[in-house]
């Protein structure tokens, strides 16, 4: 996997939640997206309420929980590692330790986890965490646990999520679950279930909450938030058989952003992800009518060749995506957009190679996520297509994509110098302890030295100098939004 700069936070541990009177150790580690670690914290929350705190420390685990990625091959390489280790501990130091499988590698690797490689004692899929307190019956009992049902109905928008992986700043949200979308290259659909909305109130009630607990900026999460579509209830799919008072009073994603930004107008809100045939202009006049919606867009676009998208099935052509792009760039000039890239998907030619590297050329984006095309078990793809591209070709695109994203990062970058930006000050530097790191609102990293400022102040920052992934500068003061 390749990418110029990484937002996910690939295998940490989550920080400690203690809860008095509980006794019993959890160790939890997410892999792959924001999502995954949203979910994480919803696991935690739920199995607080079943006696366990959370632990750093994984000999002391009464519990071990993966929470597993399944779109890259090299993230569930890495999930088997983990696994792995969890039993080497479990054998050595912990016999009682019990060992479990959350997210999209359970749905897909259930029985293999479970019956022919005996590597895990429980294995639960997205829809099915408020199972937890069962299945733990069933392992305490002795008993391999497992479900892996998808819903088409749970959120999770009753649980409180327990804030865990955070800096006390900065939180995700989750909106919509599921995807609709059947590209063929991507098993999301298959290990997540259909699309559905979660009921705005309920989204509102949790951001008081963060905004009540200090929380400065929040990022609604989902695997297709523009799609997101509340009319009491039920699948997306569905919505024309809803009653004409539900399409009456329905809620969209463009409405969902300006309820946010208007109820809590000194919060900073951010999104992902986007498809680019459901991100509509009402949601882009909303980003631009509203300073306190960041002015980034994560906008996948996978390949720039029209017969490469169609054999993806992505429901866009080359041509649509650039009128997205001139209609964002006409009413937000100084929105920053990123983009997901695949190199090699069967039957690419050099001609859509080429297409793919003048469509980065027409867009500029500010950094991306770039892959070699990996087949997934289960997909259109892996069924209907021959893998047919060799890997030495897929990862010479592929470097020949990732050197003009740096290109083009740093012609982003640049174009910061000289100017006085507001930033949220998230925590310290990696490189130094006297200098604060925070994004502006084009989600770019922002370096300064510390002064008298702390976490979560809003901070104008002069930019001073830069590089392809950083911006580097001198506070002259606090903003207006502080």
């Amino acid at each position: 996997m390749e990418k110029i700069i990484d937002e996910n936070k690939q295998g940490e541990t989550l920080v400690l939640n203690q809860k008095d009177g509980n006794t019993r150790k959890l160790f939890i580690e997410s892999y792959g997206c924001q999502m995954n670690f949203s979910d994480s914290e919803i696991v935690a929350s739920i199995l607080t309420e079943q006696g366990y705190n959370t632990t750093q420390n994984l000999e002391d685990a009464d519990l071990v929980l993966v929470n597993t990625c399944s779109i890259r091959d090299k993230a569930e390489q890495t999930v088997r590692k983990r696994l792995e280790k969890y039993n080497a501990v479990k054998k050595s130091h912990n016999p009682g330790m019990k060992v479990g499988v959350l997210g999209c590698m359970a749905e897909r690797l259930k029985t293999k986890f479970l019956e022919e490689e005996k590597i895990v004692d429980l294995v639960v899929g997205p829809d099915a965490y408020k199972d937890l307190p069962n299945l733990l019956s069933e392992v305490e009992e002795g008993r391999d646990a497992i479900n892996v049902i998808l819903s088409k109905e749970e959120t999770y928008g009753d649980i409180a999520p327990v804030r865990l992986n955070t800096n006390g700043v900065t939180a995700f949200v989750s909106i919509t679950r599921g995807c609709d979308n059947m590209c063929t290259f991507c098993v999301v659909p298959f290990t997540r279930g259909r699309e559905r909305s979660r009921d705005p109130q309920s989204i509102m009630e949790e951001i008081t909450d963060l905004w009540n607990r200090g929380f400065k900026e929040v990022t609604l999460l989902g695997q297709n938030v523009d799609s997101f579509l509340w009319y009491g209830g039920g699948l997306k799919k569905d919505f024309e058989k809803a009653s004409d008072i539900q399409k009456a009073t329905a809620v969209n994603f463009a409405q969902l952003l300006d309820m946010c930004a208007t109820t809590f107008p000194k919060m900073r809100f951010r999104f992902s992800t986007s498809n680019p045939q459901d991100m509509t202009l009402d949601v882009i006049e909303s980003m631009a009518k509203h300073r306190n919606i960041c002015k980034y867009i994560h906008l996948p676009v996978q390949s720039g060749s029209n017969r490469i998208l169609q054999e993806m099935n992505r429901q866009h052509t080359r041509e649509e995506y650039f009128e997205l792009i001139d209609n964002i760039k006409r009413l937000i000039p100084d929105c920053a957009i990123s983009q997901d890239m695949i190199s090699g998907f069967p039957t690419e030619t050099e001609e859509d190679h080429q297409d793919t590297l003048s469509l980065m050329e027409y867009v500029k984006y500010d950094f991306g996520f770039m892959f070699a095309y990996s087949e997934r078990p289960g997909t259109l793809a892996e069924r209907k297509m021959e893998d047919d591209i060799p890997e030495d070709t897929k990862k010479r695109r592929l470097q020949e994509i990732i050197e003009l994203q740096q290109e083009h990062s740093f012609y982003r970058t640049k174009q910061h110098l000289g100017k006085i930006e507001e930033v949220l000050i998230e925590k310290l530097s990696k490189r130094s302890s006297e200098h604060w790191s925070g994004r502006n609102s084009q989600n770019t990293v922002v370096v300064f030295p510390k002064g008298d400022y702390k976490p979560g102040d809003f901070v104008n920052v002069k930019i001073t100098d830069c590089t392809s992934t950083t911006l580097i500068g001198e506070a002259v003061g606090y903003s207006e939004n502080n």
